[in-house]
């Protein structure tokens, strides 16, 4: 395995980890030691998650402009 496929960020892998850590926190089985760290966790996953879509979305955007559109993507943001 190259290094670029070993630090290659796989966003499915990282939206099933979310899912379970939300599933384990929300049983309420967990220590507060396990649930912060679980927290922690999660929102390093969702901080990757985060970039990794705005990364696609320029990626899109550089693809659109290429074709001929110059039109700027509209993002909602929260």
């Amino acid at each position: 395995m190259t290094k670029k496929q070993q630090t290659r960020f796989d966003f499915e892998q990282a939206l099933e980890d979310l899912e379970a850590l939300v599933s384990s926190m929300e049983d309420g089985e967990l220590s507060l030691e396990d649930s912060l760290q679980a927290f922690e966790k999660g929102i390093k996953l969702t901080r990757k998650c985060q970039a990794a879509l705005k990364q696609a979305e320029q990626k899109v955007q550089v693809l659109i402009n290429e074709n001929g559109d110059t039109e700027d993507l509209e993002v909602e943001s929260d």
